[in-house]
């Protein structure tokens, strides 16, 4: 069996599917809502760019170094794409990136619900020691995000890679390691309990 293997994960905010190109035209409308692509410190598909993004993810994913995940709110309607990447089996880690939200649902209990579906499904069912998150040193939004999940950070890699504008990216590398699952686990959970996840 493949260290990762396409699942489906649900939760009351949001599900996670696994990613199909039949998602194309839906992910094409909810990257609209906010011109995603037009950061220039993220890399999110344009609209005319979605089918050529859905297949990379799905080559990698069939190289068993990626698992492609479509986001669905709870009302069924796409709401963007996230992934576990950069897969090690031997050294059991993921990364938990290449993940994108419609605007509309960007500060909601959603992300913070994903999350949680995404960490307990590598801590609990892939046995992972520590699950990685990256970002753009200037991508504030991501980073507090990041932060407010309890990651904690590794370092900064300088000139790390070339962005599409031919800019070159700083990324900030955060991680949760195993021993700190249980008590970020109570944290998520106790945030989605809360009014204001």
């Amino acid at each position: 069996m493949s260290f990762l293997t396409p699942v489906t994960l649900s939760g009351r905010h949001a599900s996670l599917v696994p990613l199909s190109p039949e998602h194309e035209a839906a992910l094409i409308e909810a990257v609209k809502d906010g011109e995603l692509w037009r950061l220039w410190y993220t890399t999110v598909p344009a609209p005319d760019a979605m089918a050529s993004e859905i297949a990379r993810r799905l080559s990698l994913q069939a190289d068993g170094k990626m698992l492609a995940f479509t986001v669905l709110e709870a009302s069924g309607r796409p709401a963007g794409m996230t992934t576990f990447m950069n897969a090690d089996a031997a050294n059991r880690r993921v990364e938990i990136g290449s993940t994108w939200y419609r605007a509309s649902v960007q500060r909601t209990p959603l992300n913070t619900e994903c999350k949680l579906m995404l960490l307990t499904h590598a801590f609990e069912k892939l046995d992972c020691i520590a699950v990685e998150f990256r970002t753009h040193v200037l991508n504030a939004q991501s980073r507090r995000a990041i932060e407010r999940l309890g990651a904690r950070l590794d370092g900064i890699l300088r000139s790390h890679m070339v962005m599409p504008n031919g800019t070159l990216r700083d990324t900030v590398v955060y991680s949760i390691v195993a021993g700190e699952w249980p008590t970020v686990k109570t944290h998520l959970t106790f945030k989605l309990s809360r009014p204001r996840a």
